[in-house]
């Protein structure tokens, strides 16, 4: 299976991914920021282009300014949507999520075309982009708001993701086995709008410069023949 022998090669992406110490997600955002109204909507399950022709995944794999980043240079990738997922709590804002009490997750919903990147390749970008053997964590970002989570769309989804994860563990990809939860998709809140392209409007600010950015160059370096020109 390639994925799998691909995860073997990119051992040393994990590495040096999660061996930077540094502050949690989002506690260099500006006081501003923190104090911003939350504009959070329902987003619909099945988002389309105006061909008809996309689909959407929704991945939790950490700190979402990282997980949008990374799947943002993905070629067939039309949008990546910061925001909270899988919790109870309608409309959360940022700062209860991040108390680690609404249960949400955050997460990335990723809108794509089908015809150029398949959910396959989505899910080896997703199991390559965090360590999915970490619970309720991804290095310093510690909690249930930063678990490693598939929420999937329709059975295929769910059928794909469980495959993978069951190769991944019998193969032993990982040292640890993957903790990776599997749930149904239900509600997406989109997260305040200082969240959306974070890294991108945010680039010399500590947490991207020291976590994020060494993580997409990375990321970038293992998926250089399928990124955006």
């Amino acid at each position: 299976m390639k994925s799998i022998k691909m995860l073997n090669v990119v051992n040393i992406f994990f590495l040096c991914c999660f061996a930077l110490p540094f502050s949690s997600c989002g506690q260099g955002t500006a006081k501003s920021n923190t104090k911003e109204k939350s504009t959070n909507k329902t987003v619909a399950e099945k988002q389309s282009d105006s061909s008809g022709k996309t689909e959407t995944a929704t991945f939790a794999a950490g700190c979402f300014w990282c997980v949008e980043e990374q799947f943002k240079q993905l070629n067939g990738v039309v949008s990546v949507t910061s925001g909270y997922t899988g919790g109870t709590t309608e409309n959360p804002t940022y700062e209860q999520v991040s108390n680690g009490n609404t249960n949400h997750a955050e997460a990335c919903n990723i809108m794509f075309n089908p015809s150029v990147i398949s959910y396959k390749e989505l899910l080896e970008a997703f199991f390559i982009s965090h360590d999915p053997t970490q619970l309720n964590r991804q290095g310093n970002d510690i909690g249930t708001q930063y678990r490693s989570a598939v929420f999937y769309h329709n059975p295929e989804q769910k059928q794909l993701t469980e495959f993978y994860i069951d190769q991944l563990n019998k193969e032993k990809a990982y040292d640890k086995p993957v903790v990776t939860q599997v749930t149904p998709f239900k509600k997406f809140y989109k997260a305040e709008e200082y969240h959306q392209n974070y890294y991108e409007n945010n680039p010399n600010q500590a947490y991207c410069r020291l976590v994020v950015k060494p993580k997409v160059d990375k990321f970038r370096k293992a998926f250089s023949e399928k990124l955006k020109k």
